[in-house]
């Protein structure tokens, strides 16, 4: 047993020998690279037990960001497209309002009209138009004129709008 135990120590020991670093072959400048004095600056991991740092895929990450450029920008050009069509119905309902004023100040008038008031619009046989006071059913059998134009009320600016 002695025997063994004399071989085992003897079998370490060459081992050890095989094992063991001679310091005169290690470049000690070339060792100096391979370690850094402020680690939180490396795109690595400096240690065994580091956090996994990976590389970010840019093209991946450009993408997602226009995507995201693409639909904002959708969105705000659709918001504005929207306000676009508000206002040109605003436009519209202004250019008739101004056009429905024009045919009524135009017309025969035998009265001064109130701000708030209703007002019939009637066509003549001969083609002019009357502005009344007194609706289509009001009439009744003997309504003087071709047919009624449009009831419309007088508002403040001085042009009228058009009821149904």
């Amino acid at each position: 047993m002695f025997n063994k135990l004399c071989l085992k120590i003897k079998t370490i020991t060459l081992e050890e020998k095989k094992n063991k670093v001679n310091l005169d072959h290690i470049d000690l400048e070339k060792e100096r690279e391979k370690i850094t004095d402020t680690p939180g600056t490396l795109a690595f991991p400096h240690t065994v037990g580091g956090a996994i740092i990976r590389p970010e895929d840019k093209g991946k990450i450009k993408g997602k960001a226009v995507s995201a450029m693409r639909q904002q920008t959708d969105r705000q050009m659709k918001q504005l497209y929207d306000q676009m069509q508000t206002l040109v119905n605003q436009a519209n309902q202004l250019k008739k309002r101004v056009d429905v004023s024009e045919r009524i100040y135009t017309s025969q008038m035998n009265f001064e009209p109130v701000i708030g008031d209703t007002y019939y619009l009637y066509e003549k046989s001969e083609g002019t138009d009357v502005l009344s006071m007194i609706a289509p059913e009001e009439w009744g059998k003997n309504m003087p004129f071709n047919k009624l134009v449009g009831k419309a009320t007088l508002l403040s600016d001085h042009t009228w709008e058009v009821k149904d």
